[in-house]
């Protein structure tokens, strides 16, 4: 995976479908001025090219996320609600839909409120219910972001409700991914006493009662100096896929560099833009921590 993202600025966001064929990621410019959603296919034991979603490309669009039966894929998007309106709008859910892992996309569907609002909602992430956790800024007057959950029914979609303190606190709690069963939840926050600095994954627990369990730094071993964030699990491999914005670049040397040196160095994987890593992920291992 390093090696097929590594030609582009800045990649985040991974999702993969249920039967593991289809990989959709974001990649937006060095500046991030613009963002559009690419999807690579498995032909056999190879990857496809990476091309931009049939969906895509037109207006800003980041953060797929499937639902738990692959047949619908949601996404954030300042895209217009209507094809007569050229201009784009705040940050909404969207989604587009399929009858079958085979079958093409439809085109993009707004839920509407009282999941999308006046204000921006981010990164969806869809549980075995249909219920929708995602990021919004609660309070119109700051850009401070929350995490919200919008259950689903027959009726549609309910009024979006916060979680609670053991999950969203005084600072920037976003981008979270909700295990299918609920039963824990990773996401990203900036401004914790035991964060890195730059924004780090955090996981909690749903206990037996049902209750959120506070949540708990998820460690060195993921977390960075830099911005980490926008996690997805895969539950058949069992592997934590996330976003981080670190850097191995060094800030001094032992003597004067050559060019071709520091195109190597500034070149690197790790260079300081958004990039995408993947590692073992055991739930077990981080219940035990927090206990």
């Amino acid at each position: 995976m390093p090696e097929l993202m590594a030609r582009f600025p800045n990649v985040r966001d991974v999702a993969i479908s249920p039967d593991g064929s289809e990989i959709y990621f974001s990649v937006s410019s060095f500046r991030k001025e613009f963002y559009a959603i690419i999807v690579i296919k498995k032909d056999g034991d190879e990857w496809s090219e990476p091309v931009v979603a049939p969906f895509s490309g037109q207006y800003n669009d980041l953060e797929p996320a499937f639902s738990p039966d692959g047949l619908k894929l949601f996404f954030a998007s300042q895209r217009p609600l209507h094809d007569t309106i050229n201009e784009p709008k705040d940050w909404d859910i969207w989604y587009v839909e399929r009858k079958s892992p085979d079958a093409e996309w439809s085109a993009p569907i707004n839920p509407g409120a009282p999941l999308n609002s006046d204000g921006n909602e981010f990164y969806p992430s869809v549980t075995n219910k249909g219920d929708v956790y995602f990021t919004t800024t609660p309070n119109e007057n700051t850009d401070k972001e929350d995490i919200f959950v919008s259950r689903y029914s027959k009726k549609g979609f309910s009024r979006p409700v916060a979680l609670p303190a053991e999950v969203n606190t005084d600072g920037y709690e976003f981008n979270a991914f909700i295990a299918p069963d609920e039963s824990y939840l990773i996401f990203s926050s900036f401004g914790r006493e035991d964060d890195n600095g730059g924004g780090d994954l955090y996981i909690a627990f749903r206990g037996s009662d049902g209750k959120w369990q506070p949540a708990q730094n998820m460690g060195p071993e993921i977390n960075s100096e830099q911005l980490d964030y926008c996690p997805f699990v895969d539950g058949h491999t069992q592997t934590l896929y996330f976003t981080s914005e670190s850097s191995n670049v060094r800030k001094y040397f032992d003597r004067p560099q050559t060019l071709e040196a520091l195109e190597d160095e500034f070149y690197q994987f790790e260079n300081g833009l958004s990039r995408i890593y993947q590692m073992p992920f055991s739930v077990e291992d981080y219940q035990t921590k927090t206990e």
